[in-house]
């Protein structure tokens, strides 16, 4: 049975994670702007973001700040759209103290395949990375994992397609797009994202059924 996607009204832990995104955001706009005439202008994307832990410039708080750090508008507005769409049906699901522990979860998971990916060569070592894509990614792989049937309609695709396929889809684009580093885009923190929330949701279902669903 096909289930088609209904938006649901905001929860807490998703909307407080929307508004912290957005205040760093707006943070790092007004830091730039108001230090642009200064020799060396502040940017908390670079202060924030994560660095590989062999360069002098990694701080171990990177791990955490950089979920909440976005390059532009767009960026941002994507993350925050998925945020919303998959993270509000899980917290409605589960509770808001374990959606929030997904959430981290999946996070952590992104920057353990990324520095896996540097230290294999497959990334830049002295880049660094921000974004809520790899935590969001986690959250598509838990929505696609609790609710496998649910239609979603692609702009400009007029034909309906189930979570669990799209899930498969954002997956082998990152596989292949990493693997050939074909842009400057985190896939290998999107794939990191994807593997960590199904770890999560496996082990949730074989210790105990109930706090999966």
């Amino acid at each position: 049975m096909y289930q088609q996607f209904r938006p649901a009204r905001i929860t807490k832990g998703v909307l407080n994670l929307i508004l912290i995104n957005g205040i760093l955001f707006l943070a790092t706009w007004a830091f730039a702007k108001q230090t642009a005439h200064q020799e060396s202008p502040v940017d908390l994307r670079q202060m924030l973001g994560l660095y590989f832990p062999t360069t002098p410039e990694f701080k171990w708080y990177q791990i955490f700040t950089h979920m909440f750090m976005h390059e532009g508008f767009m960026h941002i507005a994507v993350n925050m759209y998925g945020l919303w769409l998959f993270g509000t049906k899980l917290e409605n699901v589960w509770d808001t103290k374990r959606f929030i522990l997904f959430y981290f979860i999946c996070g952590l998971g992104s920057v353990v395949l990324s520095w896996t990916a540097g230290y294999a060569g497959l990334v830049d070592l002295y880049s660094y990375s921000i974004g809520a894509s790899g935590a969001v990614s986690g959250l598509l792989v838990g929505y696609s994992f609790l609710f496998p049937s649910t239609e979603f309609m692609i702009i400009p695709i007029p034909i309906p397609i189930k979570i669990k396929n799209l899930a498969l889809i954002f997956a082998g684009y990152d596989l292949i797009f990493g693997l050939l580093n074909l842009d400057n885009v985190g896939h290998f923190a999107h794939l990191g994202g994807m593997a960590a929330g199904l770890l999560t949701l496996l082990y949730w279902r074989k210790s105990n059924r109930r706090t999966l669903y």
